[in-house]
This record gives structure tokens, sequence and C-alpha cells, in this order.
């Protein structure tokens, strides 16, 4: 195999989700495509990179600076949903049921990959919780190991600072079928039931 063409997909492996078999596959695809449609990708990738940043205020991606969300005077800014990534914006987004703002960690904690308090956004949390006009922080980070002890971290963190702390509940998925469901998730389902 000549050495461009293994760079290339050594470079694909490097993209999460993407194992080696998929990497040469895209690899093939990029070779066998016209070289305008591979030159519009690679743009768009120069381009993003040079003209999205992230916010000064929350963390997140944007092209402005603050946020369009950061920005917004019609959002509660009041209301803190704390985030692991960028990507989990865009999910809250998508939900159509929030309205206040964000602040992106840039991760979880994981001791075990070297990742601790001071390598998250943290520090600029509890900044913004100086303000007076911060009245609840939402915990919205995954129901995983790392996601859990993040938010017990925060949670412990930020209670004696007399802001309300929330986590996210967790359950079934609309239209789902409880015979299917792992046990963690109907557990959590249980445990955040509702009174009708």
């Amino acid at each position: 195999m000549n050495e461009p063409f293994a760079y290339l997909v050594e470079q694909l492996r490097r993209l999460p989700g993407v194992g080696a078999k998929t990497a040469r596959r895209l690899a093939y695809f990029l070779m066998e495509e016209p070289a305008e449609t591979v030159d519009a990708l690679v743009k768009a990738i120069v381009d993003a990179r040079r003209e999205v940043g992230y916010c000064r205020i929350c963390g997140n991606l944007s092209t402005q600076n603050p946020c369009e969300f950061c920005a917004d005077g019609k959002r509660d800014h009041s209301l803190i949903c704390v985030v692991e990534t960028a990507a989990e914006v865009m999910a809250m987004e998508r939900s159509q049921g929030y309205h206040g703002v964000y602040h992106v960690l840039g991760g979880v904690l994981s001791p075990l990959d070297g990742v601790g308090p001071e390598d998250l956004r943290i520090r600029e949390l509890l900044e913004r919780l100086r303000s007076d006009q911060v009245q609840e922080v939402i915990l919205a980070t995954d129901p995983d190991v790392e996601g859990e002890a993040t938010a017990l971290y925060l949670a412990r963190l930020l209670k004696p600072i007399g802001v309300r702390v929330t986590r996210i509940a967790r359950g079934l998925p609309a239209g789902g079928d409880i015979g299917f469901v792992d046990g963690i998730t109907l557990a959590g389902a249980l445990a955040h039931r509702q009174t009708m």
C-alpha cells in the first residue's frame, strides 16, 4: 500500500467510531470521488476549524463570541445546563424544551484516562455562579460511570454555594418497549417515577 493512502487511512482511524475497516472504506471512497467533491470536503473542514471557536462564557462551539445562546437576552440566564460537549448542546436544543443557557465542561472526570477536575471547565462554571442571577444548575452528563461521577462531584462542589442543583431524569424512551429495555435504564425509570 502506498504511503499517502496508508497515512490517509491512519488519519481517518483517529475519528471517533471509525475502526480500521471503516477507515479503509472511507479512504477508498475519497479516492474514487471527483476531485471537486474531495476539495469541497477539505475546504469545509478548514473553514470550520478557522471560523468556529469556543464561546468565552459557556465553552460551546460557535462562529460568534459570545455564542448565540449566551448572547440571547430572551433565554433564561438564571438556569445553566451543564453538558459534557458541544454535541449535547445541540441535542438539548433539538428537544425544544430547554430555554436556559449552557456550560460545556469539555469532557468528564476519568482518572483512568488522566482527566481530573483541573482538565475540565469547572473553574469557569464556578466563576459564572458568582453572579446572583444564576438560580439553578442542571447536570446533564451521560448516565455512564464517568458521567455519574462528574455529576456527583459537581453536585458536592456546587451545593454549598447555595444554588439549586438538579440532575436530568433517566427513563424509558418514547415509544419504547419495556421488555427490551436494559436493566439500568429501567431502574432509572423506576427511581425517577412521577405522581400522576
